[in-house]
């Protein structure tokens, strides 16, 4: 296929299968334990259970502490590590199983960028091959990738010419990102997961990159799932917000009612932790103490209880559910004091 058609938002991707309605990523359940030697058949429960749609279109943020989750979510979704358990379902079709979608055409319409800029490109290649790798082994020929990795440059804001033979020993961070971005999008993918893509860049070059990434969005029909744990980027990029806790989703919702009306103690204790641009609204109390548990041997119940201060018994003995998710627009949250009928002494007045 031909990457112009998809450089135009107004051409229907031939390989839309469901229509908009459909969502373009179904998750279920996805599990993924790291056995850890010496530890008598304990493992590291990295993701537990998560599941979340993501609709065509849309950039779906995922947030949450060092050690939550989110970047081996990410690299389940591409199946760049094997789920223990769960179900991936694109756009209709089953991933990895007979009758769907392989994993080789999975990763043809989904990309992938790294947080590392410098190490996720090879010291040895030119930017331009870099770019035109992904085409070349699709079965491009040689010129007709770097034609395709010239164009992508320059969509990025990188000279060809300029930056094309050069190594990436020889760009800045923000250079290496675009070039990242550019090999990510050389294939033509409809998704692209974006793996804290921003957090080792300076506040000036972050924004440069935002706002590129939020103009090829809508240049070239993509749809995102951005992983970051700086809650500013998310709001400036998301249309949705899952907030992830020791591997498990504790919430989600549209990113407005996350930020404006957070619902879990645990995404209220994210949002207080933000510095403040204002000296009268220092924080001069933790907004959430304690160190987050051991994955290895994480809490009965629910997991934030350790660190909650409206933890009760019914948190110690039962785990909250996230609740029933009702349409792109619902918000729900995996806390006791958000069920009317849990036994919590606050529920429904949280």
């Amino acid at each position: 296929m031909a990457l112009a058609p998809l450089l135009d938002p107004l051409v229907i991707d031939p390989r839309d299968r469901g229509g908009p309605a459909q969502p373009l990523l179904i998750a279920r359940e996805l599990r993924k334990h790291f056995p850890v030697k010496g530890a008598r058949g304990k493992s590291v429960q990295a993701v537990d259970g998560v599941s979340f749609t993501v609709r065509k279109g849309e950039t779906l943020g995922i947030v949450g502490e060092s050690g939550c989750g989110k970047s081996t979510l990410a690299r389940l979704l591409l199946h760049l590590v094997v789920p223990d358990d769960g179900e991936l379902v694109f756009d209709g079709e089953a991933v990895g199983t007979s009758g769907g979608i392989a994993i080789n055409a999975l990763r043809r319409q989904v990309q992938i960028v790294f947080q590392d800029s410098y190490s996720s490109l090879n010291p040895r290649m030119p930017v331009r091959d870099s770019v035109a790798f992904g085409p070349f082994i699709q079965g491009r020929k040689k010129a007709e990738a770097r034609d395709i990795a010239r164009d992508i440059l320059a969509k990025v804001g990188l000279d060809a010419d300029l930056f094309g033979p050069r190594y990436p020993h020889e760009l800045s961070g923000g250079q290496k990102q675009r070039v990242n971005i550019a090999r990510a999008l050389a294939t033509g993918p409809r998704m692209v997961i974006l793996d804290e893509p921003v957090s080792a860049l300076d506040k000036s070059v972050e924004a440069q990159v935002l706002n590129l990434l939020r103009a090829l969005k809508r240049q070239l029909n993509l749809t995102y799932v951005f992983i970051s744990h700086d809650l500013n980027v998310v709001r400036y990029i998301s249309d949705r917000v899952l907030v992830m806790y020791l591997g498990r989703v504790v919430e989600l919702g549209p990113v407005e009612m996350i930020f404006d009306r957070p619902l879990h103690p645990y995404t209220r204790a994210l949002l207080a932790s933000r510095p403040s641009m204002d000296p009268a609204r220092r924080i001069e109390e933790p907004p959430i103490i304690g160190d987050p548990p051991n994955p290895i041997d994480p809490p009965s119940g629910c997991r934030f209880r350790t660190r909650c201060p409206f933890a009760e018994p019914v948190c110690e003995s039962t785990a909250p559910p996230l609740g029933e998710w009702l349409g792109m627009t619902s918000h729900i949250a995996a806390c006791h004091m958000q069920d009317p009928g849990s036994g919590h002494s606050r529920a429904g007045r949280a």
